[in-house]
């Protein structure tokens, strides 16, 4: 089974339960941020990946990026949080390629908005054995042009869900990420680009897989 052949059949049973008309508002809201033009202003293939100082590991402690890129070639996913049953179903899918990424000498983080408590929580959860990395504030996410506002239409079927945002991500705000995945070579050069508005959708992690093959990094020790 596909990753996305999971992803569809829980939202099947997501729409079922929460009915058409919440079914239609999270589609619209969708729709909306697909013609926003936000899809033009991110990053692509052939672009650089920004560099970033404010990342923290899900231990709290501060991460070095470049120096990681640098080193070998990274899978790079962003999630929206914990909370996101999507993000877990992609997270999972993710750790279980895990030792195929690093045998072909290749790295995976995961990046979300939230503090890096909550994310210490989703990797324990999931049993992640990558780094999962907050982008508290979510600069790293906005230098990448995938960063975008909840609409005041959605933001009270997230109040109810119980995802309070601004206090989970630390910031303040409603800002989250569009689920993204990025491979980068050893230079900084993002090889690959997948950016999706639609957060019900999400790369299978084989392609990022073949992706990194691609590079033909230098041999795992």
């Amino acid at each position: 089974m596909t990753l996305q052949t999971e992803l569809d059949a829980f939202r099947s049973g997501w729409e079922s339960r929460v009915g058409e008309t919440i079914a239609k508002l999270i589609a619209g809201d969708i729709e909306d941020l697909r013609g926003s033009g936000i899809l033009a202003r991110a990053a692509k293939a052939g672009d650089r990946l920004p560099v970033t100082t404010n990342l923290i590991n899900q231990h709290g402690k501060a991460f070095d990026l470049e120096s990681l890129v640098a080193d070998k070639p990274v899978i790079i996913t962003f999630y929206r949080g914990g909370w996101c049953p999507y993000c877990n179903l992609e997270l999972r899918a993710y750790q279980a390629l895990l030792k195929e990424i690093e045998a072909v000498g290749g790295t995976l983080v995961a990046v979300t908005p939230e503090l890096p408590d909550h994310a210490l929580s989703t990797a324990e959860k999931n049993d992640l054995a990558f780094t999962v990395l907050s982008d508290v504030g979510g600069d790293f996410a906005a230098a990448l042009g995938i960063r975008f506002t909840l609409s005041d239409a959605v933001k009270p079927f997230y109040e109810k869900a119980g995802h309070a945002l601004p206090d989970r991500n630390g910031d303040g705000t409603w800002a989250l990420p569009m689920p993204a995945t990025f491979v980068v070579d050893r230079g900084g050069a993002i090889t690959a680009a997948f950016i999706e508005p639609d957060y019900r959708k999400r790369l299978d992690p084989q392609v990022a897989l073949v992706a990194l093959q691609s590079l033909r990094p230098a041999r795992a020790a």
